[in-house]
């Protein structure tokens, strides 16, 4: 009997991946297709979502074809994806109504100052677990309801659905059976009450959302149906058992299966969690609480720092300011250099997120000197990531008096040694980079997996995680805090730029066009 194979589809904000794993968490092929995002006014960010189902259906049947593997051959197909970017589409005829809102756009700040305006801060926060920002789906969706012409009648008579990108795709594979998501998506959206685990009709009613409007919420990790017959290569339907969001499914893919386990994902930003245990609790100053996932109906719980740009930044570098020809010559450009020289890139190009929260911060390039040159740039690029970490870990630690012993760490910028022992010294603990760095995919693969019986527990997947490298502190501690305390002077500066400037003679406010 041919081997069996679990497929994961990864679609992220810059791309859209499909990978192809074994019983043993070995990646046996992955395909890949680029994303474009665009900028049509300041500050906003899309995406078409006709190129999200594209890239990411095309990524799929090309790791068949190229692994020689039929859809029969696989076991259960996982799915993972960017979070909190939002789409509406027509029921009936299954077209969007409008491209889709990407997490980074800041459209709908102003909803969100009104919202404050109108005291709902503080319940939105102790119900959904997250903080009242443009960056969640609810002020999106209700972007939308406003500004398309007939969206509000059309979804008050039923005909529109919302969705994640998870939920896109569920319709999208299922022939438009499917309208769900997952827990650990929904708690995303800034509409679901993670305390009694179903969306907020107080909240709903506050931003004049329909309860119909959304999609129906499961479980991570069981039975959400099965692909079309034709969908991935003529041959045969493909059971879906896993959905999970992306940072949250890093979580599990780094078998962070305990509370205090502690993992960060170097994506377009970078995101660190903290396995947290069956209990959301009280909101905690500057992080998020979201579900990690739910299995069995029983809900996991994360703790979540949410960076905005990290190799964003880089991509920055490479295409606006032209430095650098590729992310991965950062690292023998900053390493020309023993040091930033006393400079400090602040790169809150969509404001500042975890554990500041700074819709109005812009970014700041600071401690120039005649002498500086793009390698000092570059390096203090680099040096933001791990800065950033920091200021997410110690809010944990001092959230919930947990010392985090180590830091997991994958996604792109893991594979750049310096970037990863500065991060080592300026946290002085121990970081551990896992031998497959997969592990956004690996996690919905792994929920797959366990719904279809592929693997039998968490024990049997904690198995096949292997630490590839472990970085050590180097740096004595008492310039690791001299170093810091550069940083956090900087952060200063950067902090409530646009708002500090608005109105004045001779500046514009130009919100932050992140690079997805």
């Amino acid at each position: 009997m041919a081997e069996r194979y679990i497929l994961a589809l990864d679609q992220g904000t810059s791309n859209s991946r499909a990978l192809l794993f074994d019983g043993r968490g070995t990646v046996l092929h992955r395909a890949q297709r680029e994303l474009a995002s665009h900028f049509p006014e300041p500050g906003w960010v899309e995406q078409d979502p006709a190129d999200l189902w594209r890239s990411q259906i095309g990524a799929a049947r090309q790791v068949l074809r190229e692994a020689g593997v039929s859809a029969g051959q696989i076991a259960a197909l996982g799915i993972t994806n960017q979070r909190e970017t939002t789409l509406i589409w027509d029921r009936r005829s299954g077209e969007p109504i409008a491209p889709a809102i990407v997490w980074q756009c800041r459209r709908s700040a102003q909803l969100v100052e009104a919202l404050r305006a109108q005291g709902y801060e503080a319940d939105i926060r102790r119900r959904t677990g997250l903080v009242l920002d443009a960056y969640f789906s609810a002020t999106k969706v209700r972007w939308l309801l406003d500004h398309v012409p007939g969206a509000r009648l059309l979804a008050g008579q039923g005909h529109l659905a919302f969705g994640t990108v998870d939920t896109w795709l569920l319709y999208q594979l299922s022939g438009g059976r499917l309208h769900c998501t997952d827990a650990s998506n929904a708690s995303r959206t800034m509409l679901y009450n993670i305390h009694t685990c179903e969306w907020d009709g107080d909240i709903l009613k506050a931003l004049d959302i329909p309860l119909g409007l959304l999609p129906e919420v499961r479980d991570s990790s069981g039975d959400f149906g099965s692909t079309t017959a034709t969908c991935l290569d003529g041959t045969a339907a493909v059971s879906i058992g896993g959905v999970i969001g992306d940072q949250q499914g890093a979580l599990f893919g780094q078998a962070c299966f305990a509370p205090g386990m502690v993992k960060n994902t170097y994506g377009t930003g970078s995101f660190v969690l903290m396995h947290k245990g069956d209990s959301a609790g009280s909101p905690y100053e500057g992080l998020l609480t979201s579900v990690a996932w739910r299995l069995g109906g029983r809900t996991t719980y994360a703790l979540e720092g949410s960076i905005f740009m990290t190799g964003a930044t880089m991509q920055w570098l490479r295409d606006e300011l032209q430095i650098i020809d590729s992310a991965s010559e950062s690292e023998t450009l900053a390493a020309s250099v023993p040091d930033t020289g006393g400079v400090y890139l602040v790169p809150a190009f969509a404001g500042l997120g975890a554990p500041h929260w700074d819709m109005h911060a812009r970014g700041l390039l600071v401690g120039l000197t005649r002498g500086t040159k793009k390698a000092h740039v570059v390096r203090a690029a680099l040096e933001a990531m791990a800065y950033q970490t920091r200021d997410v870990i110690d809010r944990m630690t001092a959230a919930t008096g947990v010392r985090v012993s180590t830091l997991r760490v994958d996604g792109g910028a893991s594979a750049n040694d310096l970037a990863m022992q500065y991060q080592s010294d300026i946290l002085q603990i121990p970081v551990q980079r896992p031998g497959m760095v997969e592990t956004t995919a690996w996690g919905a693969a792994c929920l797959a997996g366990l719904a279809v019986g592929y693997w039998q527990d968490e024990d049997a997947l904690a198995a096949c995680w292997r630490a590839e490298r472990e970085f050590t502190p180097r740096m004595p501690p008492d310039r690791c805090e001299a170093l810091y305390g550069g940083w956090q002077e900087a952060l200063k500066r950067a902090g409530g730029w646009s708002a500090a400037v608005s109105g004045k003679a001779d500046v514009r406010e130009t919100e932050g066009e992140p690079t997805g």
